[in-house]
């Protein structure tokens, strides 16, 4: 009966709706209860409602014996010193994105995205199935956390930009706001890169401490209002064809845990990660067309050059960080060796498909 119940609460919808818990409230003793701390704004769409997604999955399938109380980019902590608040024990769980940790740990970035690497379903295969949550357990346990996949933004947009870029040269001194290894590569090209908590993108794109900005895509830079201080909106994928969210856990708290809690947080984590990648399929098609129809926004792709010169500079920047870190050397080997053998298929699949469809539908 509990294996059918489990199952069915895998099954449930995205808003944490969970048809079945996994232990019995009869057998509930005094619940666990948990902290987990994020780097986003409380509440913010998917990505705020997202942890409260994952904590909500948690209760409900441990039948109410663990309880997760979720708090909002400071709140608790600031938003960029998640990794050290969990890690520490100050709260047991985190939600953030890897990258923000590349000065402590470089080879983190890879975990959340890659330029010009795999898109959002090659991503989930590789943790999954190819090696990658082996590699980023292993890559965390040095600093007390046990890492999951919690949510993916899907394909991310170029950013906004306050002037339209017609050349390379167009981008030389631009300051954007932008992080991770994509950051690194744009810095390569003449731009600089900052990186920032996204509640500041506004205010900072508004008084020109940054002329353009990455943030995730339509849904979410709509709920930010960045329409309102930037005229062109850049769709060139290059930056982040998928993004991991991540969920953290401390590893002493993770250790303390029985089996049959560890299992519960492995599928919260799991059907969270689902549920989120939904939500933004569905809400970014949604909030693109009202940015385009209501608020006026011009849609632009990248110049041939711009996107040459950013191919090439994030294969230098890939090549630095792999020869100078030998941690990030091997994630990026398992990584590299995996996008080899799924693009096969992809290429041959869903990208055969989506150009057979673009030939014969409007």
């Amino acid at each position: 009966m509990q294996r059918r119940q489990f199952l069915g609460a895998l099954g449930a919808g995205a808003a944490g709706a969970v048809a079945a818990p996994f232990v019995s409230t009869a057998n509930a003793q005094e619940p666990i209860t948990w902290r987990m701390v994020t780097s986003w704004p409380k509440n913010f769409p998917a990505l705020g409602t997202g942890a409260n997604d994952f904590a909500q999955r948690i209760e409900t399938l441990s039948g109410g014996r663990m309880r997760v109380q979720v708090y909002g980019a400071g709140e608790l902590v600031p938003a960029l010193e998640v990794f050290d608040a969990v890690a520490a024990g100050t709260a047991e769980m985190g939600h953030s994105a890897s990258y923000y940790w590349r000065g402590k740990v470089a080879a983190s970035q890879f975990f959340t995205a890659v330029p010009f690497g795999m898109n959002t379903t090659e991503t989930n295969a590789w943790l999954y199935h190819g090696g990658g949550q082996e590699l980023w357990d292993e890559v965390y346990a040095g600093h007390n956390l046990k890492p999951f996949a919690v949510g993916n933004t899907g394909t991310q947009m170029a950013g906004w930009f306050k002037r339209e870029i017609n050349s390379l040269e167009d981008m030389r001194g631009l300051r954007i706001r932008l992080p991770g290894l994509a950051g690194e590569a744009m810095n390569g090209i003449g731009a600089t890169a900052v990186n920032m908590p996204g509640s500041e993108i506004f205010t900072s794109m508004q008084t020109g401490v940054l002329d353009a900005a990455d943030w995730v895509g339509p849904y979410n830079d709509m709920a930010f209002g960045l329409y309102q201080v930037a005229d062109y909106y850049y769709t060139s994928v290059w930056n982040e064809p998928s993004a991991v969210l991540e969920g953290t856990v401390n590893l002493d708290a993770w250790n303390a845990l029985p089996d049959d809690l560890k299992a519960v947080v492995v599928e919260a984590a799991r059907s969270a990660n689902l549920a989120m990648i939904d939500e933004f399929t569905f809400r970014n098609a949604q909030a693109l067309q009202t940015l385009v129809d209501e608020h006026g926004v011009e849609l632009r792709t990248f110049p041939e050059d711009v996107m040459a010169a950013l191919h090439e500079s994030s294969r230098e920047v890939l090549a630095r960080q792999t020869e100078s870190d030998p941690e990030s050397a091997r994630v990026y080997e398992s990584y590299q060796a995996f996008q080899r053998l799924v693009r096969g298929f992809t290429d041959v699949g869903e990208f055969a498909y989506l150009k057979s469809r673009d030939a014969v539908t409007s």
